[in-house]
């Protein structure tokens, strides 16, 4: 690289997200330290202690971010397939290769270093589908293009299941918010959040029962809402056709005040009545479809045939599909069940950590619950209650606020690409992260099920800083070369 092109590139980095960078990692260190802290304990640097460990990390990520910038820009876009598929041959192996680690099979051996290749695979995830997306005539519209699109995500969800590694996987969802920036119809999301609820709720309250003892409360509230779903998604992506919505407003109402009367002198599942009612919307959104064409019909017609299927198999679902361990969890979440020495103890010591630090906290390595070892895992997955626990509310906010303007500056970088390969990797990044500080804070505050995933810059680990390094620094020597695109 000559000196021209050297100080080019040195003008065209975005420097506030470095300057974020560096100073994320460098709380994160300190968070490490106090986290893993022993009373006597000198040796800051040893390769004994995790923070030796991370600091070699850290000094290795440095150099990644600096090798990620030296490269052609173009080089990225040209290797995105490639470097997707090898990454699919490295998680396949890795199913057969890796030992158990606390249950899992997602972690290599390398001698004295362990890798966790989907940590990895984010990024050449996020890359494959930059550039399958922003391949000429791509559109949201294709049946086709958009079932490829989905696999490229699906792949390796699948092979990091196989892993047992279920938070890793989940991780990959948050390229729904990428995709939704692109033209992803805003329905296929609620579907997604509606999904989420019709869980929650059938789950908590499927045990409820009406006071004539025929109806679960958690399926019938559900249910209740598939049709003011439909009438919702009608006014908004059909606006002109209000008589749609408001036959469909009119039969609901009279279904539910029918089966009202009948239930008044013979109690039965309520239930029923609305999944006749989803049914008998599906047949009217057909009808509108086969008189006008409207592909939006069927799209809201899939919403209503999902909802009732899903509610109905949320059951199934949580009792088969997932692990006795994950359901404790959930239970746990959910006020189910009450664990205070099993599923529910890291959360509940966490809350306590946080809740101990007050508005200013007891100060760096004054905290008693994580020094005194009480909250597990309080290196990786917990790191935030070590903090709130040491600088308090204002030292979480802090952090939170530095996490914020590294989201907002992304999203800012990825709205300035004069090319669609940069803006939608930028959005898969900013994705990424924003999963990731979601779900991670919420695991610690009570709010999500804990699923294992690190919080960016902060958890232990060379996989998860690295991971984050290369997604991170590939985008910002993507844009340093934005406007030669």
């Amino acid at each position: 690289m000559d000196s021209r092109k050297g100080s080019s590139l040195f003008r065209s980095i975005d420097w506030v997200i470095v300057v974020l960078y560096l100073i994320l990692v460098a709380f994160g260190w300190v968070s490490i330290y106090g986290a893993s802290y022993d009373f006597g304990t000198t040796e800051l640097l040893s390769w004994e202690s995790r923070t030796g460990k991370q600091f070699v990390w850290i000094l290795c990520s440095f150099g990644v971010g600096f090798v990620l910038l030296m490269l052609e820009d173009r080089l990225y876009d040209m290797l995105a397939f490639p470097s997707y598929v090898l990454m699919l041959l490295l998680l396949v192996a890795t199913i057969f290769l890796a030992g158990d680690v606390k249950g899992s099979h997602s972690w290599l051996q390398f001698g004295p270093v362990s890798l966790q290749p989907a940590e990895f695979a984010k990024c050449t995830t996020a890359l494959a589908l930059a550039k399958y997306m922003s391949t000429y005539g791509f559109s949201m519209r294709n049946p086709q293009q958009c079932a490829k699109m989905a696999a490229i995500i699906l792949i390796p969800i699948v092979l990091i299941i196989a892993q047992r590694e279920t938070g890793s996987a989940l991780v990959y969802l948050s390229f729904l918010l990428m995709l939704y920036r692109e033209g992803m119809p805003g329905a296929i999301l609620y579907s997604g959040f509606c999904a989420v609820v019709y869980f929650v709720v059938s789950i908590r309250f499927g045990s409820l029962y009406f006071p004539d003892g025929a109806t679960p409360v958690g399926p019938f509230a559900m249910l209740l809402t598939v049709p003011l779903s439909a009438i919702g998604m009608i006014m908004v992506y059909l606006p002109e056709r209000k008589s749609v919505a408001r036959t469909i407003l009119l039969a609901s109402a009279a279904a539910l005040l029918l089966g009202a009367g009948v239930d008044y002198f013979v109690h039965f599942n309520l239930n029923y009545v609305l999944l006749g009612l989803c049914g008998l919307i599906l047949l009217y959104l057909a009808y509108n479809w086969l008189a006008e064409r409207s592909y939006r019909y069927l799209l809201i017609g899939g919403f209503v045939l999902g909802s009732a299927v899903f509610v109905y198999s949320a059951d199934y679902l949580f009792n088969s599909a997932l692990e006795e361990h994950q359901q404790t969890r959930i239970r746990v979440l959910l006020g189910m069940e009450d664990d205070p020495t099993g599923a529910g103890y890291n959360v509940k010591q966490s809350m306590i950590a946080i809740g101990s630090g007050g508005l200013s906290g007891k100060g760096f390595l004054n905290g008693t619950q994580t020094k005194l070892k009480y909250v597990p895992e309080q290196a990786t997955d917990f790191i935030f209650c070590t903090v709130g626990e040491e600088e308090g509310f204002i030292g979480s906010s802090a952090v939170l606020v530095l996490f914020l303007a590294l989201i907002l500056r992304i999203i800012a970088l990825a709205e300035r690409q004069t090319h669609a390969f940069g803006r939608i990797y930028g959005y898969c990044v900013a994705s990424v992260f924003i999963f990731h500080l979601l779900i991670n804070v919420g695991m610690v505050l009570g709010l999500t099920p804990v699923i294992g995933i690190p919080l960016p810059f902060f958890s232990y680990g060379g996989s998860s800083l690295w991971g984050f390094t290369l997604l991170l620094f590939i985008f910002l020597r993507i844009d340093a070369g934005r406007e030669r695109r």
